[in-house]
């Protein structure tokens, strides 16, 4: 009962922070010094390349990783206000930033992803997003315009059948290549086979002019240190604990 009413208090003190910065949010749309769009062309961001040549380092630790996917937490349990876009174990997480915040024992169990992580700029959140096969994610909003999503392909078992649909347009991922979206934009998900689908997910802060850069750098601080993000970080404290004692 206690989890439950917390729950509520969560998802409804982000949704009023998000209403409070609706104005600040239509300036970052509108001032975006690349465009506001669906999906964005990935020369428009120049380190894509070099994360691009270094992904089969990437993919290689993700392997690793996926020796242990039961013991890898579901997106929901990490991110609660999340729970209705997802309730089943078929969406895990593997964090690397969290809201501005290194997760230190992750990038110690990955440590050539996370120096590849440190050659992207603004990263506010970053992890492995692993989708179990015939895994589907209804139509949803990011609450924040400030963030700009990248993805690498690791694991793509048919590009055909693992898509995103991204406001009226649809991407596919590719393993070692770069998709970039604005994730306020309606998006919906799908794993269309029987393999699991990896890509190596990234917030990054949207370019904005210098005053309204400084205002979102502040908004991602104040989100990071909140006590929206608390249980969050609480819940992934214990996760690794749990970790430590099977990660060899």
């Amino acid at each position: 009962m206690a989890g439950r009413a917390t729950r509520k208090l969560v998802t409804l003190a982000t949704v009023a922070l998000f209403v409070v910065l609706i104005p600040v949010q239509m300036l970052m749309h509108r001032f975006s010094l690349v465009g506001n769009r669906p999906f964005f062309d990935k020369s428009r961001f120049p380190w894509t390349p070099d994360i691009e040549s270094g992904w089969r380092e990437i993919r290689s630790e993700l392997d690793h990783v996926l020796r242990f996917v039961n013991d890898i937490p579901n997106f929901q349990d990490i991110s609660e206000e999340n729970r209705q876009l997802t309730d089943d174990d078929r969406w895990k997480t593997f964090f690397f930033h969290a809201w501005g915040r290194k997760i230190e024992s992750n990038c110690a169990r990955c440590p050539r992803t996370a120096a590849m992580l440190d050659r992207i700029p603004g990263v506010t959140s970053a992890f492995f997003s692993i989708l179990m096969p015939r895994k589907h994610l209804p139509p949803h909003r990011g609450p924040y315009a400030g963030v700009l999503r990248y993805h690498l392909g690791l694991l793509v078992p048919d590009p055909q059948g693992c898509r995103i649909r991204v406001g009226n347009e649809v991407g596919h991922w590719r393993e070692g290549e770069s998709l970039i979206f604005d994730d306020t934009f309606e998006h919906e998900v799908w794993n269309d086979t029987d393999a699991v689908r990896v890509v190596l997910f990234v917030d990054i802060l949207r370019p904005l002019p210098r005053p309204l850069a400084a205002v979102n750098a502040a908004v991602i601080r104040l989100i990071g240190r909140s006590s929206l993000v608390k249980p969050g970080l609480e819940k992934f404290q214990a996760w690794d604990e749990r970790m430590r004692r099977v990660w060899r």
